[in-house]
């Protein structure tokens, strides 16, 4: 009978530790993408020709000020890449890339402490 209760109690705590650790993967709240890398979390929106990537520290707004970076699109065979730039509060956007659905993109930012991360997504 203790065992099953040490055991129950055990699991509890285990459920209650992943909750905490997968937490930090913020649904998306503009509809896009999100993944996490360094501790932050990166939403990918496409829209039109322009990419818009939301950067957050859990769950607050990052700001971008002063962070640059590059998106490699893969669509299919065709490879293509621009500039991420800041683009107001905790946006950096690409302009003149096309992203279609199963579309993968790997963002290469480097942040105001030049640390770079890299960041993988596959458009859904």
């Amino acid at each position: 009978m203790m065992k099953k209760l040490l055991t129950t109690v055990a699991i509890g705590a285990l459920m209650l530790i992943c909750d905490a650790a997968l937490a930090h993967t913020d649904k998306a709240k503009h509809g896009g993408v999100v993944q996490a890398a360094s501790d932050l979390s990166f939403e990918l929106v496409p829209k039109g020709d322009i990419a818009t990537i939301y950067v957050e520290d859990h769950g607050k707004p990052f700001a971008t000020t002063g962070m640059t970076g590059k998106l490699t699109i893969l669509n299919g065979t065709q490879k293509s890449e621009a500039d991420l730039k800041p683009a107001g509060d905790n946006k950096l956007e690409a302009h003149g890339v096309k992203l279609e659905k199963g579309a993968k993109a790997v963002a290469s930012i480097t942040t105001q402490k030049r640390k770079t991360v890299s960041v993988r997504f596959v458009v859904k």
